[in-house]
Protein backbone atom coordinates (compact mmCIF):
# COMPACT_ATOMS: atom_id res chain seq x y z
CA UNK A 1 0.00 0.00 0.00
CA UNK A 2 1.99 3.43 -1.12
CA UNK A 3 1.74 5.96 1.46
CA UNK A 4 -0.26 9.33 0.99
CA UNK A 5 3.21 11.15 0.12
CA UNK A 6 3.71 8.70 -2.30
CA UNK A 7 0.35 8.74 -3.65
CA UNK A 8 0.90 12.61 -4.32
CA UNK A 9 4.16 12.29 -5.98
CA UNK A 10 3.24 10.05 -8.52
CA UNK A 11 -0.05 12.58 -9.17
CA UNK A 12 2.29 15.52 -9.66
CA UNK A 13 4.87 13.52 -12.19
CA UNK A 14 8.15 14.26 -11.04
CA UNK A 15 9.96 12.75 -14.55
CA UNK A 16 7.79 15.26 -16.53
CA UNK A 17 9.22 18.54 -13.98
CA UNK A 18 12.47 17.84 -15.98
CA UNK A 19 11.11 20.14 -18.85
CA UNK A 20 10.63 23.52 -16.51
CA UNK A 21 13.65 23.12 -15.36
CA UNK A 22 15.10 22.72 -19.23
CA UNK A 23 13.06 25.55 -19.95
CA UNK A 24 14.19 27.85 -17.28
CA UNK A 25 18.08 26.74 -18.06
CA UNK A 26 17.66 27.78 -21.29
CA UNK A 27 16.00 31.22 -21.15
CA UNK A 28 18.49 32.23 -18.23
CA UNK A 29 21.70 30.82 -19.96
CA UNK A 30 20.82 33.17 -23.12
CA UNK A 31 20.01 36.54 -20.32
CA UNK A 32 23.65 35.40 -19.16
CA UNK A 33 24.89 34.87 -22.38
CA UNK A 34 23.83 38.75 -23.02
CA UNK A 35 25.55 39.88 -19.63
CA UNK A 36 21.86 39.88 -17.63
CA UNK A 37 21.34 37.13 -15.04
CA UNK A 38 20.26 37.52 -11.60
CA UNK A 39 19.94 33.67 -9.43
CA UNK A 40 17.07 34.59 -7.54
CA UNK A 41 15.01 35.46 -10.68
CA UNK A 42 16.69 31.92 -12.09
CA UNK A 43 15.33 30.19 -8.70
CA UNK A 44 11.93 31.93 -8.70
CA UNK A 45 11.00 31.16 -12.63
CA UNK A 46 12.11 27.84 -12.29
CA UNK A 47 9.32 27.23 -8.91
CA UNK A 48 6.88 28.74 -10.80
CA UNK A 49 7.57 26.77 -13.64
CA UNK A 50 7.56 23.35 -11.75
CA UNK A 51 4.58 24.30 -9.92
CA UNK A 52 2.90 25.38 -13.16
CA UNK A 53 3.87 21.50 -14.24
CA UNK A 54 2.20 20.31 -11.29
CA UNK A 55 -0.66 22.12 -12.01
CA UNK A 56 -1.09 20.26 -14.98
CA UNK A 57 -0.67 17.07 -14.09
CA UNK A 58 -3.27 17.45 -11.07
CA UNK A 59 -5.36 19.10 -13.57
CA UNK A 60 -5.01 16.13 -16.53
CA UNK A 61 -5.13 13.24 -14.18
CA UNK A 62 -8.46 14.99 -12.93
CA UNK A 63 -9.89 15.90 -16.28
CA UNK A 64 -9.36 12.50 -17.56
CA UNK A 65 -10.72 10.23 -14.60
CA UNK A 66 -13.74 12.92 -14.66
CA UNK A 67 -14.42 11.94 -18.50
CA UNK A 68 -13.78 8.45 -17.77
CA UNK A 69 -10.45 8.42 -20.34
CA UNK A 70 -9.01 7.25 -17.55
CA UNK A 71 -10.18 3.58 -17.17
CA UNK A 72 -9.50 -0.31 -17.13
CA UNK A 73 -8.02 -0.22 -20.80
CA UNK A 74 -5.20 2.59 -20.47
CA UNK A 75 -2.17 1.58 -21.23
CA UNK A 76 -0.08 4.26 -19.16
CA UNK A 77 0.81 4.30 -16.00
CA UNK A 78 -2.14 4.35 -13.17
CA UNK A 79 -2.89 7.48 -12.31
CA UNK A 80 -4.54 8.33 -8.36
CA UNK A 81 -7.70 9.37 -8.95
CA UNK A 82 -7.99 6.21 -11.66
CA UNK A 83 -6.93 4.11 -8.61
CA UNK A 84 -9.25 5.50 -6.15
CA UNK A 85 -6.03 6.58 -3.88
CA UNK A 86 -7.54 10.15 -4.54
CA UNK A 87 -10.94 11.27 -4.46
CA UNK A 88 -12.09 14.15 -6.57
CA UNK A 89 -12.24 16.14 -3.93
CA UNK A 90 -8.90 15.96 -2.97
CA UNK A 91 -7.78 16.54 -6.10
CA UNK A 92 -9.88 19.55 -6.51
CA UNK A 93 -7.95 20.98 -3.00
CA UNK A 94 -4.91 20.15 -4.27
CA UNK A 95 -4.93 21.88 -7.43
CA UNK A 96 -6.36 24.99 -5.86
CA UNK A 97 -3.83 24.93 -3.30
CA UNK A 98 -1.31 24.60 -5.84
CA UNK A 99 -2.99 27.45 -8.06
CA UNK A 100 -2.50 29.19 -4.88
CA UNK A 101 1.47 28.47 -4.59
CA UNK A 102 1.42 29.39 -8.17
CA UNK A 103 0.08 33.03 -7.26
CA UNK A 104 2.53 33.86 -4.87
CA UNK A 105 5.10 32.64 -6.86
CA UNK A 106 4.64 34.04 -9.80
CA UNK A 107 4.27 37.55 -7.99
CA UNK A 108 7.38 37.29 -6.08
CA UNK A 109 9.04 36.82 -9.89
CA UNK A 110 7.28 39.50 -11.28
CA UNK A 111 7.78 42.48 -8.61
CA UNK A 112 11.29 41.17 -8.35
CA UNK A 113 12.60 41.21 -11.75
CA UNK A 114 10.13 44.54 -13.23
CA UNK A 115 9.73 47.43 -12.67
CA UNK A 116 7.47 48.56 -15.20
CA UNK A 117 3.56 48.91 -14.45
CA UNK A 118 2.97 47.69 -18.03
CA UNK A 119 5.07 44.98 -18.33
CA UNK A 120 4.18 43.85 -14.61
CA UNK A 121 0.53 43.66 -16.17
CA UNK A 122 1.53 41.84 -18.81
CA UNK A 123 2.76 39.10 -16.84
CA UNK A 124 0.10 39.07 -14.53
CA UNK A 125 -1.80 38.10 -17.40
CA UNK A 126 0.51 36.07 -18.91
CA UNK A 127 0.59 34.00 -15.59
CA UNK A 128 -3.24 34.12 -15.44
CA UNK A 129 -3.55 32.50 -18.72
CA UNK A 130 -1.00 29.49 -17.89
CA UNK A 131 -3.16 28.77 -14.83
CA UNK A 132 -6.08 28.66 -16.99
CA UNK A 133 -4.88 26.99 -20.17
CA UNK A 134 -3.24 24.39 -17.62
CA UNK A 135 -6.65 23.65 -15.94
CA UNK A 136 -8.61 24.02 -19.20
CA UNK A 137 -6.51 21.11 -21.10
CA UNK A 138 -8.81 18.17 -19.76
CA UNK A 139 -10.74 19.70 -17.20
CA UNK A 140 -14.41 21.79 -18.19
CA UNK A 141 -17.15 20.99 -20.36
CA UNK A 142 -15.22 21.39 -23.67
CA UNK A 143 -11.46 20.92 -22.49
CA UNK A 144 -9.29 22.30 -25.38
CA UNK A 145 -6.98 18.26 -25.27
CA UNK A 146 -10.11 16.62 -26.21
CA UNK A 147 -10.06 18.42 -29.85
CA UNK A 148 -6.80 17.78 -30.70
CA UNK A 149 -4.99 21.66 -29.34
CA UNK A 150 -2.57 20.24 -26.63
CA UNK A 151 0.12 20.61 -28.89
CA UNK A 152 -0.45 24.31 -29.70
CA UNK A 153 -0.77 25.23 -25.98
CA UNK A 154 2.18 22.92 -25.11
CA UNK A 155 4.70 25.10 -27.78
CA UNK A 156 3.53 28.64 -26.85
CA UNK A 157 3.48 27.87 -22.69
CA UNK A 158 6.33 25.17 -22.65
CA UNK A 159 8.42 26.97 -26.19
CA UNK A 160 8.00 30.60 -26.71
CA UNK A 161 6.47 32.02 -23.55
CA UNK A 162 9.11 30.17 -21.10
CA UNK A 163 12.02 30.57 -22.80
CA UNK A 164 11.42 34.25 -24.20
CA UNK A 165 9.63 35.40 -21.08
CA UNK A 166 12.54 34.01 -18.95
CA UNK A 167 14.97 35.95 -21.19
CA UNK A 168 12.56 39.19 -20.43
CA UNK A 169 12.13 38.52 -16.76
CA UNK A 170 16.57 38.86 -16.81
CA UNK A 171 16.98 41.28 -19.43
CA UNK A 172 13.76 43.39 -19.52
CA UNK A 173 13.95 42.80 -23.33
CA UNK A 174 13.32 40.52 -26.30
CA UNK A 175 15.34 39.72 -29.76
CA UNK A 176 13.82 37.81 -32.56
CA UNK A 177 16.57 35.48 -33.29
CA UNK A 178 15.25 34.18 -29.66
CA UNK A 179 12.68 32.13 -31.12
CA UNK A 180 14.99 29.31 -32.49
CA UNK A 181 15.71 28.14 -29.05
CA UNK A 182 12.23 29.39 -27.88
CA UNK A 183 10.86 27.12 -31.04
CA UNK A 184 13.26 24.44 -30.33
CA UNK A 185 12.48 23.87 -26.65
CA UNK A 186 8.38 24.14 -27.73
CA UNK A 187 8.89 20.97 -30.13
CA UNK A 188 10.67 18.81 -27.45
CA UNK A 189 8.07 19.83 -25.02
CA UNK A 190 5.16 19.15 -27.92
CA UNK A 191 7.09 15.54 -28.26
CA UNK A 192 6.67 14.38 -24.74
CA UNK A 193 2.97 14.85 -25.40
CA UNK A 194 3.12 12.94 -28.57
CA UNK A 195 4.53 10.22 -27.16
CA UNK A 196 1.89 10.29 -24.98
CA UNK A 197 -0.83 10.42 -27.30
CA UNK A 198 0.90 7.52 -29.13
CA UNK A 199 0.40 5.50 -26.02
CA UNK A 200 -2.98 6.39 -25.59
CA UNK A 201 -4.14 5.94 -29.02
CA UNK A 202 -6.39 3.23 -28.81
CA UNK A 203 -8.30 4.43 -25.53
CA UNK A 204 -8.31 7.97 -26.72
CA UNK A 205 -10.13 6.86 -29.81
CA UNK A 206 -12.61 5.02 -28.11
CA UNK A 207 -12.86 7.48 -25.91
CA UNK A 208 -13.59 10.41 -28.12
CA UNK A 209 -10.43 12.33 -27.14
CA UNK A 210 -9.57 13.52 -30.57
CA UNK A 211 -5.78 13.74 -29.57
CA UNK A 212 -3.83 15.22 -32.68
CA UNK A 213 -2.67 11.49 -33.28
CA UNK A 214 -6.29 9.85 -33.16
CA UNK A 215 -6.99 12.72 -35.92
CA UNK A 216 -4.00 12.02 -38.03
CA UNK A 217 -3.23 8.06 -36.98
CA UNK A 218 -0.32 6.63 -35.77
CA UNK A 219 1.81 6.26 -38.97
CA UNK A 220 1.45 9.92 -39.80
CA UNK A 221 1.95 10.68 -35.95
CA UNK A 222 5.11 8.77 -35.86
CA UNK A 223 6.60 11.05 -39.06
CA UNK A 224 5.36 14.13 -36.94
CA UNK A 225 7.75 12.96 -33.94
CA UNK A 226 10.57 12.67 -35.94
CA UNK A 227 10.11 16.23 -37.30
CA UNK A 228 10.18 17.65 -34.32
CA UNK A 229 12.65 16.14 -32.74
CA UNK A 230 14.89 17.34 -35.99
CA UNK A 231 13.83 20.39 -36.29
CA UNK A 232 14.10 20.94 -32.59
CA UNK A 233 17.29 19.99 -32.34
CA UNK A 234 18.42 21.56 -35.64
CA UNK A 235 16.41 25.37 -34.63
CA UNK A 236 18.48 25.35 -31.09
CA UNK A 237 21.87 24.28 -32.83
CA UNK A 238 21.70 26.89 -35.56
CA UNK A 239 20.97 29.46 -32.74
CA UNK A 240 24.61 28.25 -31.34
CA UNK A 241 26.45 28.38 -34.56
CA UNK A 242 25.56 32.11 -34.94
CA UNK A 243 26.47 33.03 -31.36
CA UNK A 244 28.75 31.23 -29.67
CA UNK A 245 32.92 31.04 -29.64
CA UNK A 246 35.12 29.27 -30.52
CA UNK A 247 32.67 27.61 -32.97
CA UNK A 248 33.74 24.05 -31.66
CA UNK A 249 31.96 24.42 -28.77
CA UNK A 250 28.98 23.49 -30.72
CA UNK A 251 30.54 19.87 -31.09
CA UNK A 252 28.57 18.89 -27.52
CA UNK A 253 25.55 19.76 -29.19
CA UNK A 254 26.17 16.04 -31.14
CA UNK A 255 25.99 14.32 -27.71
CA UNK A 256 22.37 15.20 -27.16
CA UNK A 257 21.87 14.52 -31.20
CA UNK A 258 22.62 10.38 -30.57
CA UNK A 259 20.01 10.41 -28.12
CA UNK A 260 17.92 11.93 -29.86
CA UNK A 261 18.30 10.15 -32.95
CA UNK A 262 18.21 6.54 -31.06
CA UNK A 263 14.69 7.54 -29.85
CA UNK A 264 13.51 8.20 -33.24
CA UNK A 265 14.80 4.98 -34.26
CA UNK A 266 13.08 3.51 -31.43
CA UNK A 267 9.67 5.44 -32.22
CA UNK A 268 10.33 4.56 -35.90
CA UNK A 269 9.95 0.66 -34.93
CA UNK A 270 7.42 0.26 -32.65
CA UNK A 271 4.63 -1.95 -33.75
CA UNK A 272 2.38 -1.85 -30.86
CA UNK A 273 1.16 0.86 -28.71
CA UNK A 274 2.07 -0.47 -25.19
CA UNK A 275 5.78 0.16 -26.69
CA UNK A 276 5.17 3.44 -26.30
CA UNK A 277 5.54 3.23 -22.63
CA UNK A 278 9.21 3.83 -21.32
CA UNK A 279 9.36 5.87 -24.66
CA UNK A 280 7.50 8.49 -22.48
CA UNK A 281 10.78 9.57 -20.18
CA UNK A 282 13.16 8.74 -22.90
CA UNK A 283 11.77 11.39 -24.46
CA UNK A 284 12.02 13.67 -21.85
CA UNK A 285 15.47 12.76 -21.21
CA UNK A 286 15.99 13.43 -24.72
CA UNK A 287 14.68 17.20 -24.30
CA UNK A 288 16.47 17.86 -20.86
CA UNK A 289 20.13 16.89 -22.12
CA UNK A 290 19.58 18.67 -25.50
CA UNK A 291 18.58 21.94 -23.44
CA UNK A 292 21.06 21.53 -21.36
CA UNK A 293 23.80 21.20 -23.09
CA UNK A 294 22.41 23.86 -25.17
CA UNK A 295 22.44 26.07 -21.83
CA UNK A 296 26.08 24.73 -21.44
CA UNK A 297 27.70 25.52 -24.71
CA UNK A 298 25.76 29.69 -24.38
CA UNK A 299 27.21 30.10 -21.07
CA UNK A 300 31.00 28.69 -22.18
CA UNK A 301 30.62 30.25 -25.43
CA UNK A 302 30.54 34.25 -24.21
Amino acid sequence: MKSSLAIWLDAARPKTLLLAIAAIATGSSLAYADHHFSLAISLLALLTATLLQILSNLANDYGDAVQGTDNENRIGPIRGMQQGMITQAGMKKAITLNIVFIVISGLALVFYALQSPTSIMAFIFLGLLSIISSIAYTMGSKPYGYIGLGDISVFIFFGLLAILGTYFLHTGTVKTDLLLPAIGSGLFSMGVLNINNMRDVENDTVSNKRTLVVRIGIEKAKCYHLGLLAFGWLTMAIYLVMHTQPIWLNVFMLLPLLLIFKHGKTIWNIQQAKQFVPMLPDMVKCAFITNIVFSIVMVLGQ
